[in-house]
């Protein structure tokens, strides 16, 4: 009985960071196919200035944006709602992202409280799609992947 308990303790153990904040359980290959409707607004552009995925400037730069706080890409011009977000402390995660481009005025009403518009109108319709988008970030990201 208690090796069948340390085993279960060991197994849980080794697969929590498996589940932190930056894990992505969409499917990235998808993600990456969801993500051309993003890129009219959106592009991927690393550090060193690689395009990972040209695309529109209207929308921030998705690169590094797993635990990234919402509202800081440098030089781009956000909503008072998004940053009224990142001031709460809001750092993007999976759950996060995904009700965010599902809704994203409502969700940021919802998740700060206050009153006003996003300036996102585009609004991914399947909740697969927007995890495999988020999963598909994850994998172009600093890290290389969750």
């Amino acid at each position: 009985m208690k090796l069948k308990y340390a085993t279960l303790l060991t197994a849980v153990a080794l697969a929590a960071p498996a589940f932190a904040d930056d894990h992505a359980s969409g499917d990235a290959a998808a993600g990456e196919k969801a993500f051309n409707q993003c890129k009219a607004c959106h592009m991927i552009t690393d550090a060193d200035g690689n395009n990972i995925v040209r695309g529109g400037q209207v929308g921030p730069n998705l690169y590094g944006i797993v635990g990234r706080t919402a509202g800081s890409v440098e030089g781009f011009r956000y909503s008072d709602l998004l940053i009224a977000a990142g001031e709460q402390g809001l750092a993007w995660d999976e759950a996060s992202f995904v009700g965010y481009v599902q809704d994203p005025t409502d969700w940021l009403k919802e998740h700060t409280g206050e009153d006003g518009r996003g300036k996102m109108t585009f609004k991914v319709r399947k909740e697969e799609d927007a995890v495999n988008v988020w999963a598909y970030l994850a994998s172009v990201g600093p890290k290389g992947g969750s």
